[in-house]
């Protein structure tokens, strides 16, 4: 038993070094450079070992957009959990979610499609896609006193509020954006005039 233990562990252990190559790879060259070959490369392994693990660089590309999206979500509990207030939890979670994506840019890139050539289709349909949906309209349904997640209402509320920060975190990867301190006065206005309005 303990050896069986020791291969699992083992099998484990290997996979997370080619994930962990491959989001090395793509912090430092970019999402076009990784391949199967490079990853291999990294970790001392030949390819056919890679294989073994992940399908084909599709499948590699999506376990780390499904890792990216449990960081964020594990961020956006994080702020929330600090606040008691829905409108104060909103604030939170939507700077958290700005904080997210600078510190993991090339992460962030890959989930939404930013100077990337994404597979959207595929990374919208993993299910951990939906967390910051869940979380974040679970707190505008407090804050508006709605209950239906996917009303009509909910979906303008969150969207409204998603562009917003999605569109000031693109221009800033796209090095358009102004200073830090500018950019965050501009996403603390936009989210608390968004939230006086939900809450009005």
């Amino acid at each position: 038993m303990a050896s069986k233990d020791r291969i699992l562990r083992l099998k484990e252990e290997t996979r997370i070094n080619i994930l962990d190559a491959a989001l090395q790879i793509v912090k430092e060259e970019g999402w076009q450079a990784l391949s199967m070959r490079k990853i291999a490369d990294v970790i001392e392994y030949t390819a056919p070992i890679i294989y073994e693990y992940f399908s084909n660089k599709e499948a590699i590309l999506l376990e780390l957009n499904r890792k990216g999206f449990l960081i964020l979500a594990k961020d956006l509990r994080e702020a929330k959990s600090k606040h008691r207030l829905p409108a104060k939890q909103l604030e939170a979670m939507w700077e958290a979610y700005w904080t997210f994506a600078f510190a993991n840019k090339k992460l962030y890139q890959g989930m939404f499609g930013v100077t990337t050539n994404c597979a959207c289709e595929m990374v919208n349909n993993l299910p951990e896609a939906d967390l910051p949906w869940d979380i974040i309209t679970e707190v505008i349904g407090e804050l508006m006193g709605i209950t239906d997640m996917e009303s009509e209402i909910m979906c303008t509320k969150y969207y409204t509020l998603w562009s917003v920060v999605h569109g000031l975190v693109s221009i800033n990867l796209l090095s358009r954006g102004v200073s830090d301190d500018i950019n965050r006065q501009v996403l603390k206005d936009a989210i608390g005039g968004i939230i006086r309005t939900i809450n009005g």
